[in-house]
């Protein structure tokens, strides 16, 4: 066979990438033929979808060709004519690759994708539109997709939305852009302290004015929002990050007294309202208040990342304000990307992919949970049983540095709740932010 290890990386990429090297380097001749999709798949003990998608990636290059009844084979390259890839330098004092567990940067791990399912709805769907794929997008999105996510949010969140008041977009940061421009650039949005440093950066790279406004046990500081002179704010009430806060019913109908009284707009970032682990989602703002607030998810956690696709929930005056804005603009997202995911919502692929992501994370949960127990430092676990991140406080460390320093040593990547400030304050200290989205119990085993 063809000498493959595929380790611990994007597996189909991975294959990709070796086939690749062996064509080039002339190891695999020009016209020598590849194995099966299904011999490979056995020999590696991978899916014959990972196998398919290498191939069909390098059949896509130009690298191999396919003849029918007969099988894949290698194309004559003249390597020296292709530049190699070049490596970015590494930074200086970069470490990332030296850890043995990130908790800062994770990703759902690429076996809990359901690459088959995805595949599957991919062909489905290249099959049933055809020609109709090549069409124009109207500027809120298919209304295929619109109507899905209308049904999945009432199925999942009890909300009654009209389809075409559901704007898809390219995730949350173009989606930022979307709302500056309706709202304003003149206007003043507030951010939660601390809070993920892309969307304050987001709002500035739009031109957009900002203000801080603290986040506490119970959620923003309403007092400091009443005098931010702000006509929007962004929030994420459900389970904030990076606290962990999760807003009651009382802060969250002030904030909704307020947004009447200036005429302005709860932004709510509903970005892991999926992962509520224990007990129904919570109730939502939009829910509460729907002509004042949009409501924003992506399906970055719940599928990829890499899948650049949100939507947003616009109110009624909003919206006529948006189809007066965009009308005469299509839409960004690819409408393939758009029927597979209708397809996969409209099927039940997707609360089935969810249902399986959720008893994911309540083990690897419970195993980080035990793993702190036994750490022999006293620690203060903060866990609301929603999202993927919990907070950890050490009461007798001397700084946030020293337990970085230490969890450094351990071989591993994490930040405090100081490093996700974006206006000075005081009161976080020693708070270590655990995101355990990427972890797998192999890592966890060898920590």
């Amino acid at each position: 066979m063809l000498d493959l290890s595929l380790g611990f990386k994007n597996k189909y990429i991975s294959l990709y990438e070796q086939i690749r090297a062996k064509i080039l380097s002339g190891k695999i001749k020009a016209g020598e033929r590849l194995p099966s999709k299904r011999a490979l798949a056995e020999e590696l003990g991978v899916s014959v979808t990972t196998v398919w998608l290498a191939y069909e990636q390098l059949l896509a290059e130009g690298y191999i060709c396919s003849r029918e009844r007969s099988g894949y084979f290698a194309e004559r390259i003249n390597s020296h004519e292709i530049s190699p890839r070049k490596q970015s330098a590494p930074q200086k004092n970069a470490r990332k690759e030296e850890y043995l567990c990130d908790l800062v940067n994770g990703n759902t791990p690429a076996h809990m994708f359901p690459f088959s399912t995805w595949a599957r709805l991919m062909r489905f769907v290249l099959s049933d539109c055809g020609e109709h794929l090549l069409e124009r997008v109207p500027c809120g999105g298919d209304p295929e997709l619109q109507q899905a996510l209308s049904d999945y949010l009432y199925r999942s969140r009890g909300l009654d939305i009209d389809p075409r008041r559901i704007i898809i977009g390219a995730g949350s940061e173009q989606l930022y852009g979307v709302i500056i421009k309706l709202l304003g650039r003149d206007k003043i949005f507030a951010v939660e302290n601390p809070s993920y440093g892309k969307i304050s950066s987001a709002y500035a790279l739009n031109g957009a004015k900002w203000v801080a406004v603290d986040v506490g046990e119970r959620g923003v500081n309403v007092a400091q929002l009443l005098n931010s002179g702000a006509h929007a704010v962004h929030i994420s009430p459900a389970h904030q990050f990076p606290t962990g806060v999760v807003t009651p019913v009382s802060v969250r109908l002030k904030i909704a007294e307020w947004a009447n009284s200036v005429g302005g707009y709860v932004i709510e970032d509903d970005y892991d309202s999926e992962f509520r682990l224990s007990g129904k989602p919570l109730q939502n703002m939009f829910g509460l208040c729907p002509s004042r607030v949009i409501y924003m998810n992506t399906f970055s956690k719940s599928l990829a990342p890499s899948m650049r696709l949100g939507y947003m929930v616009l109110p009624p005056d909003l919206y006529e304000r948006y189809i007066n804005l965009f009308s005469s603009s299509a839409n960004v997202v690819p409408l393939f990307e758009q029927k597979a995911l209708a397809a996969m919502l409209n099927g039940g692929y997707f609360e089935r992919h969810l249902s399986r992501l959720k008893n994911y994370y309540k083990g690897i949960r419970k195993a980080l949970l035990e793993k702190l127990a036994l750490l022999g430092e006293e620690c203060e676990v903060t866990d609301s049983g929603s999202g993927l991140h919990i907070i950890v406080k050490f009461p007798n460390a001397k700084s946030d540095a020293q337990i970085k320093e230490r969890a450094a040593e351990r071989g591993v990547n994490l930040k405090c709740l100081s490093d996700y400030l974006i206006a000075p304050r005081q009161g976080l200290e020693c708070c270590a932010v655990i995101n355990y989205s990427g972890l797998t119990k192999e890592i966890l085993e060898r920590l």
